[in-house]
C-alpha cells in the first residue's frame, strides 16, 4: 500500500460520508419517514448545515441512501455468497438460499427499496423513484434469468420469482419460523415446474 493510500485509509470519513452511513443505518432500521434530520446529524456527529451542503433535502438524502442500497443489492444478487454461477438456475437458487436465512435473522428489516416504495406513495418523490427504477430492472433481470433457464413462459417465471423474493422480504420480518424458511424449496418447485417439457 502506498503512503497516499495508507493516509486515505486512516483519514476520518468526510462529513457527507458520515451522514450517508448514519442515514443508511437509521433509515434501514427505523424507516425513512420515522427518522428526522436531527437524529441523522446527531448520529453522524455533524451539523445541520453540513447535511444541507451535501444533500438539498431529506428526500435527496433518502434517495442517496437508496442508490447506495441499490448498488449493494446488485453486488449481492449478481454474486451470491461472493461466487459466480455457471447457470441461471444455480444463480437464482444461490441468491434465494442466502436470502432466506438472512431474512429471519435478528435486525432484518426487509428490502430497503421495497420499504421505501411503501413509505412514499407519491410517484414524484425522489426516494420512490429510485425504488421503482430498481424494481423494474430487477424484474427484467429475473425474466432474463428465467429465459436462460429455458422456461416455457420466462416472463411468468421471472414474475413468480420476484413475488417469492418480495414475500421473503416481508415474511422474514414476521417470524423466524414463518414461510421464508420454505423459500428455497418453493423456488425449486417454481423453476422445475416452469422448465419441464410438456
Amino acid at each position: 500500500m502506498t503512503k497516499k493510500a495508507e493516509k486515505a485509509a486512516d483519514a476520518p470519513l468526510r462529513a457527507a460520508d458520515r451522514i450517508r452511513a448514519s442515514a443508511s443505518e437509521l433509515f434501514y432500521r427505523e424507516g425513512i419517514r420515522a427518522v428526522g434530520v436531527d437524529e441523522v446529524v446527531d448520529r453522524a456527529g455533524v451539523t445541520k448545515p453540513s447535511l444541507y451542503r451535501s444533500f438539498a433535502s431529506k428526500d435527496e438524502l433518502a434517495a442517496a441512501y437508496l442508490r447506495d442500497y441499490d448498488l449493494n443489492f446488485w453486488e449481492n444478487f449478481e454474486r451470491p455468497g461472493g461466487k459466480t454461477y455457471g447457470n441461471a438456475r444455480d444463480h437464482v437458487l444461490a441468491y434465494i438460499g442466502q436470502l432466506a436465512p438472512r431474512a429471519v435473522a435478528k435486525g432484518y428489516r426487509g428490502c430497503g427499496l421495497s420499504n421505501a416504495a411503501v413509505e412514499y406513495p407519491a410517484r414524484d418523490n425522489p426516494a420512490r423513484q429510485v425504488a421503482e427504477a430498481h424494481k423494474k430492472v430487477f424484474r427484467k433481470r429475473l425474466r432474463e434469468l428465467a429465459a436462460q433457464m429455458g422456461a416455457r413462459q420466462p416472463n411468468v417465471l421471472g414474475d413468480a420469482l420476484l413475488l417469492l423474493i418480495e414475500g421473503i422480504y416481508v415474511t422474514g420480518q414476521q417470524s423466524e419460523d414463518g414461510p421464508a424458511q420454505s423459500a428455497l424449496a418453493a423456488a425449486k418447485l417454481l423453476i422445475d415446474a416452469s422448465v419441464k417439457a410438456g
